[in-house]
C-alpha cells in the first residue's frame, strides 16, 4: 500500500471512530455524571463517618431538670477539642443555664461596650474557642439563660456550625406592661409575667436576677398598628403605685396629657450595654442556621472582624405563645469590620429596640504622628478595646469633614497599645498629608453583603444599616413598619464612626410597608454625614433600587446625598389606608448628586411625585418627572 493510500485508510477509520464517539457520546455524558454525584455521595459518607458525635448528656447535662447545666455543657466542649471532626449534641427539651460555672471571657465588643471602669468579663453558655470543624447540633433544645449571659461566643474558630437551637432568658433585661384602662387621674396595668417589680412607699421599681433598673428607657407597642414608638415611664415613675392582684397595679396621678389608651404596651429597659445575644470574633466560615434568638441583652449577634458569617432561618421574637413583644435589647444581627461574604437568608426579626441588621466597620482617629508611626484613637464611647487593624491590610486616609479618601497605603505593623489607641507602621515613607485629626478606614475587612428572603418588623427604628465598599445585595425581602428609614447607608467621623463608602449596591425586589412612623420619612435613605461637600467629589456610588414595592405611610420614597450613579427605576409606589384620607404627593429629595436616572416607575398615588434636588442641575439628572432644583 503507498503512502497516500495509507493516510486515505487511517482517515477513513478515525472518521469511523468519531462518528461511534458521537454516538455513544451522550452516553459517557451521563456516565460521568452519575460516577461525580456517586463520588460526591461516597465522599459525604465518608465525612459523615469521619464525624465523631459527642453527647452533651454523656457530660452530666440533664434536659428539663431546671439545674445548672453550666459545668457538663463545659465538659463536652472541652471533649470536641480532642476531635478533628465533631458534633455536640444536645438533648432536646429545655436546659438552664446561670452564670456559676458558666465559661468567662473578658471581651470587648463593638458598639455595647460602655466607657467606665465595671469589668467587661462575660458569662457565656457556649465558648467554644480555638475550635475547628465543629457542628452544634441542638435537637431543637430551649437554652434558658439566667442573670445577664452571652448565648455562645465563636472566638478564633474555624468551620463552625450551630442549628436546631434557641435561647431564651428567664428574666429579659427588658420589662413590659400593658395598659389596661386610663383616665385622667389613673391607670390601671397588667405587668408581665415575666418581668419582676417591687413597690416600695408607693413607688415602682423594675429588677431581675441580679440587676435593678435605673434608666428607664421606653418604647411602646401600639397592637392595633402594629408598630413601635418612642415613649416614656415617667408619668408612672412620679405616680402612687398600688398592687390590685398579682401582677396588677393601678397607678394614680395626672394622665391628662398622657396619649397613652388601652392596649397600648410599655416596654422598659435600662439602656445601658454590658453584653451581647452571640459573639463571632477572629473566626472564618461560620454558619447559623434554625436559631431561635427568643431575648438578647445589650446588643444582638454581633460578628467582629471576622470572615464568611451566613445565617440561615434565624429568628429573633419572643417565644411563641410567649405574650412578650422585645426579643432583642438593641439591633439584632451586627457586623463589625468583618470580610468575606456576609449572608442572611430567610431570616425573620420582630421586636427588638434598635436596627434589626447593621453592617459597619469603623472609623479610628489620628491621634499623633511620630516619625513613621501614628497612633489612633477609637472615638466612640461604646467601640473600643478590640484590633481594628493588622498586619498587611490596606488602609485609607479619610478627610472625616467631606469622607474623601486623601492616600491609601498598607500596614507593616499595628497593635494594640491600649484598650482606646492602637499604634500603626506604614509600608514605605508617610504621605506629608498625614496629620492629627484624620481617619483611618481598614478596606481589607468590608465584606459582601446579602440579605434576602427575610422580613423585618416591629422596630422602633431602621430596617438594614449599610456601610460597606463590598457587593451589596438587599433582595425579595418585606420590610414591615419600621419606626425609621427601612435602609440607611451612612458612612461617618463624626458620631458612631462607622465606615465606610459602598461601591456597589443592588436593592431589588423589595416590598416596603408603611414604613417611617418614628422619623418622618419612610424613605429610602442614603445619608454619608459628609459635613463639607466637595463639588464632583461623592461619598456613595453606583446604587440601583430596581423593581421594589412601596406602600407609602410617611410621603418620603428617596433620599440621597452625594451619591455618583444612582438608579430608581422599575419601582411601584401606592398609598396605604393606614391613615384614611392622607394621601399626599410621594417626594423625593436629592442633594449633590450626579449620573442620577429616576425613569420607568409605577406612581399609583392621586398626586405627581415631587422630586427636589439640590447643588446640582439638570444635566446630572435623567427623569420623566418634574424637578424643582433648590
Amino acid at each position: 500500500m503507498n503512502p497516500g493510500d495509507q493516510l486515505h485508510e487511517n482517515l477513513a477509520n478515525m472518521m469511523n471512530d468519531l462518528k461511534i464517539y458521537c454516538r455513544l457520546r451522550p452516553y459517557f455524558v451521563a456516565f460521568a455524571k452519575h460516577l461525580c454525584v456517586l463520588c460526591f455521595l461516597l465522599l459525604s459518607a465518608i465525612s459523615s463517618i469521619a464525624q465523631t458525635r459527642i453527647n452533651a448528656v454523656d457530660f452530666g447535662l440533664k434536659k428539663n431538670s431546671f439545674e445548672n447545666a453550666a459545668l457538663a455543657i463545659q465538659k463536652a466542649i472541652h471533649a470536641c477539642k480532642k476531635e478533628k471532626n465533631a458534633v455536640l449534641v444536645l438533648p432536646g427539651g429545655r436546659i438552664d443555664v446561670w452564670p456559676e460555672g458558666s465559661a468567662k471571657r473578658e471581651l470587648f465588643v463593638s458598639n455595647c461596650t460602655e466607657d467606665d471602669t465595671l469589668s467587661k468579663v462575660k458569662n457565656i453558655a457556649f465558648l467554644l474557642e480555638d475550635l475547628e470543624n465543629l457542628v452544634l447540633e441542638g435537637n431543637n433544645t430551649l437554652v434558658i439563660l439566667h442573670g445577664k449571659m452571652v448565648s455562645f461566643a465563636i472566638l478564633n474558630s474555624k468551620h463552625v456550625k450551630l442549628k436546631n437551637i434557641s435561647f431564651d432568658y428567664e428574666r429579659p433585661t427588658i420589662s413590659e406592661l400593658t395598659i389596661k384602662s386610663v383616665s385622667s387621674n389613673a391607670l390601671e396595668t397588667t405587668i408581665h409575667r415575666d418581668t419582676r417589680y417591687a413597690i416600695d412607699s408607693g413607688r415602682i421599681s423594675l429588677y431581675g436576677e441580679g440587676w435593678k433598673t435605673r434608666s428607664y428607657h421606653t418604647i411602646l407597642f401600639d397592637p392595633l398598628k402594629n408598630s413601635m414608638h418612642y415613649s416614656s415611664f415617667n408619668p408612672l415613675l412620679e405616680s402612687k403605685a398600688i398592687e390590685t392582684g398579682p401582677f396588677q397595679v393601678r397607678f394614680e396621678g395626672n394622665f391628662s396629657k398622657t396619649s397613652l389608651k388601652a392596649g397600648d404596651v410599655l416596654t422598659i429597659r435600662d439602656p445601658y450595654r454590658d453584653n451581647c445575644g452571640g459573639f463571632i470574633s477572629r473566626s472564618k466560615d461560620v454558619k447559623l442556621e434554625n436559631l431561635k434568638m427568643h431575648f438578647m441583652h445589650g446588643l444582638g449577634i454581633v460578628s467582629q472582624f471576622s470572615e464568611n458569617i451566613s445565617l440561615l432561618k434565624v429568628v429573633v421574637a419572643p417565644r411563641e405563645n410567649s405574650g412578650r413583644i422585645i426579643a432583642s435589647f438593641a439591633d439584632c444581627f451586627h457586623f463589625s469590620g468583618c470580610k468575606g461574604l456576609v449572608q442572611l437568608d430567610s431570616c425573620f426579626t420582630s421586636g427588638s429596640h434598635d436596627d434589626p441588621v447593621n453592617v459597619h466597620g469603623t472609623h479610628l482617629q489620628i491621634s499623633s504622628v511620630q516619625e513613621h508611626k501614628i497612633t489612633l484613637r477609637f472615638m466612640h464611647h461604646q467601640t473600643y478595646g478590640f484590633e481594628a487593624f493588622f498586619a498587611g491590610d490596606s488602609i485609607a486616609f479619610i478627610h472625616p469633614k467631606t469622607l474623601m479618601p486623601l492616600g491609601t497605603g498598607k500596614l507593616k505593623t499595628a497593635k494594640l497599645i491600649n484598650k482606646r489607641e492602637m499604634e500603626i507602621e506604614l509600608e514605605g515613607p508617610l504621605a506629608p498629608f498625614v496629620a492629627a485629626g484624620l481617619c483611618i478606614e481598614n478596606l481589607t475587612w468590608t465584606p459582601d453583603v446579602i440579605v434576602r428572603n427575610s422580613r423585618f418588623e416591629r422596630t422602633n427604628t431602621r430596617g438594614l444599616l449599610l456601610t460597606t465598599r463590598g457587593k451589596v445585595r438587599i433582595e425579595n425581602n418585606l420590610f414591615y413598619r419600621t419606626g425609621m428609614y427601612p435602609i440607611l447607608i451612612a458612612d461617618d467621623a463624626s458620631s458612631w464612626f462607622e465606615s465606610g463608602a459602598v461601591r456597589d449596591v443592588l436593592i431589588r425586589n423589595n416590598v416596603f410597608q408603611e414604613c417611617g412612623l418614628n422619623s418622618g420619612s419612610g424613605a429610602i435613605n442614603i445619608a454619608p454625614e459628609n459635613h463639607e461637600l466637595l463639588a464632583g467629589n461623592m461619598v456613595h456610588r453606583n446604587i440601583r433600587i430596581i423593581d421594589n414595592t412601596f406602600i407609602l405611610y410617611r410621603d418620603g420614597v428617596l433620599n440621597a446625598r452625594s451619591v455618583d450613579g444612582l438608579v430608581f427605576e422599575g419601582n411601584k409606589i401606592s398609598w396605604t389606608s393606614l391613615l384614611p384620607g392622607k394621601n399626599t404627593a410621594p417626594v423625593m429629595n436629592l442633594t449633590a448628586c450626579k449620573n442620577v436616572s429616576i425613569r420607568k416607575n409605577n406612581f399609583d398615588t392621586a398626586q405627581l411625585p415631587v422630586l427636589n434636588a439640590a447643588k446640582m442641575t439638570n444635566k446630572e439628572l435623567k427623569t420623566n418627572l418634574k424637578v424643582t432644583l433648590k
